[in-house]
């Protein structure tokens, strides 16, 4: 296969990914709320999540420098999906800002509002919670709102 066909499955499945949170938030919303809907989406991304920290426990809790290439490394096509910026990284804290998302990126072109877009990222964004704090990171996420350039804003800090 081609490195350009793989390329091109890659953005394809992760449009899939985000076409299918679209459609268990509308149906889990119909079924039980918007409240609930997001609640569920959001503990079960988040244990997704903690699947994933055992890869970067190894840096914790303080390796923040280890962190970053280990996290930079293992991005989809090379970095280039999330185009991440890092904008801070001392022995305190690690900040990395994501210049563009491709789940943010297929909910707009199918047309669903911002706010809906909005209430997705912060679903979605629960996978980092998950992956951070399960490896021993504090960590917060500001994720997109209406009218911001970019995506999500990454904030890991030492662990205890």
């Amino acid at each position: 296969m081609s490195e350009e066909l793989l390329r091109r499955q890659l953005y394809e499945a992760f449009e899939n990914r985000a076409i299918l949170y679209w459609l268990f938030y509308d149906e889990l919303s119909q079924a039980v709320g918007p409240a609930r809907a997001e609640e569920i989406m959001s503990r079960a991304i988040y244990r997704r999540g903690l699947m994933r920290s055992e890869k970067y426990r190894p840096f914790a809790p303080n390796d923040l420098a280890g962190l970053r290439d280990a996290f930079l490394a293992n991005l989809a096509d090379g970095g280039r999906m999330f185009q991440p910026i890092v904008t801070r990284c001392d022995e305190e804290g690690l900040d990395i800002k994501f210049q563009s998302c491709p789940l943010r990126e297929t909910w707009q072109r199918i047309g669903l509002s911002d706010d809906i877009v909005a209430t997705l990222c912060r679903i979605a964004a629960k996978i980092d919670d998950g992956t951070f704090l399960g490896a021993g990171f504090q960590f917060h996420a500001d994720t997109w709102r209406p009218g911001e350039q970019g995506c999500c804003f990454l904030h890991i800090r030492r662990g205890s």
